[in-house]
């Protein structure tokens, strides 16, 4: 077993937070304490899932969360943009991280046997 901040899922992911958390600055106040908190939040279940999964031998449902986050953050994220509170270059950038994180929580879930 890896440690958690050396799993590129964790790494890439950790990233992802980095991007959404400097990015939610310049939305309007009323986005940003809405769709923005909202994906904060998200992202961090997101990476807790990640380290539980990676420091337990039961896997498949934490990794399956993981999932169900990502999927809510890619809704969100795509709210932003289409309500004009993120620039495309921030939601293409976010979306090619989070098509990196789909990839791999799901070839880890395939390799989990459970």
């Amino acid at each position: 077993m890896a440690t958690y901040n050396n799993l590129p899922v964790y790494k890439i992911c950790y990233d992802l937070i980095l991007q959404i958390f400097a990015s939610s600055r310049h939305m309007q106040r009323d986005y940003r304490f809405t769709l923005g908190e909202t994906m904060k939040v998200e992202l961090i279940a997101l990476i807790t899932n990640i380290y539980r999964a990676n420091s337990r031998y039961q896997k498949k449902k934490l990794i399956a969360d993981a999932r169900e986050n990502l999927e809510v953050i890619r809704l969100l994220l795509r709210l932003c943009m289409e309500l004009k509170q993120i620039p495309l270059n921030i939601f293409a950038s976010a979306n090619e991280k989070m098509e990196s994180i789909s990839k791999q929580l799901t070839a880890w879930e395939k390799s989990c046997k459970e």
